[in-house]
Parts: structure tokens; C-alpha cells; sequence
């Protein structure tokens, strides 16, 4: 999907969230249960930009019916290099309302994790609009 990998290479949030359905559930590659809303959703990708750093997406995979994408990406998380995938799935209006993400190897997963977890104060303020 070339207009949240656009948005997400800008780093313009706004766009991201405006990309993102009401109803989206977000999947997590570190935490069990799923995430619903935009807000959050939303939220939790702003926390992400604050932990991966030298974010790129290396290759991009498309449907061709045009409503399922995997996006593939490397980052560091502290020392740790990871790979990962964001998979996104768009209704009928265009917009995301399903967005899973896998990472690997498992000592990056696991720093991710971790600095999430540190993160995940601010990133509650944030859903919540404070």
C-alpha cells in the first residue's frame, strides 16, 4: 500500500492515522491480544517511530485485487538489527482495518518488547488524547 509506506517514509503521522479505519485491530508481534480502534492503533505506531531506529521498508507485496499488502522492513531496536513485516488488509472504503506485524530474530523481538513496554505510558496518554 503506497500511500501508508509514503506516509510512514515522511513520517507524517496525520496520514497515517487518516489511512487508518475506525474499527482497525492492530496485531502486535510481542503482546497476545489484539488492539481495536484507530486511536490506539494510531498511538501505538507513534510509539514505534520513538523505538525503531534507521527505519526503511525494503520491499513491498501487493494482492491483486489491491486490499492485502505485506510491507517488509528493517530497523534497529538499541544494538539489536530486525526484520519484520507489517501485514495490512484494507475494507471496503480503502482504509486499514487490519494491521499485523511479525518480527524476527527473537533477541529483537524481545528488545522490542522491552523498549515498548517503556513506552507504553506515553503511548496510553497519547490514545487517550493527553
Amino acid at each position: 500500500m503506497q500511500a501508508f509506506r509514503k506516509a510512514v517514509e515522511a513520517g507524517d503521522h496525520a496520514a497515517i492515522e487518516a489511512l487508518l479505519s475506525d474499527d482497525v485491530v492492530f496485531t502486535s508481534p510481542v503482546v497476545f491480544r489484539p488492539y481495536p480502534g484507530k486511536t490506539t492503533t494510531a498511538a501505538i505506531l507513534r510509539g514505534v517511530t520513538r523505538v525503531f531506529e534507521d527505519f526503511r521498508y525494503v520491499r513491498e507485496i501487493n494482492d491483486a485485487g489491491g486490499r492485502d499488502s505485506a510491507l517488509v522492513f528493517e530497523a534497529r531496536v538499541g544494538d539489536r538489527q530486525i526484520t519484520g513485516c507489517d501485514f495490512l488488509h484494507l475494507d471496503e472504503d480503502g482504509r486499514i482495518d487490519e494491521f499485523m506485524v511479525m518480527v524476527r530474530p527473537l533477541s529483537a523481538a524481545q528488545a522490542l518488547a522491552a523498549a515498548m513496554g517503556a513506552q507504553w505510558e506515553q503511548i496510553m496518554r497519547d490514545a487517550a488524547g493527553e
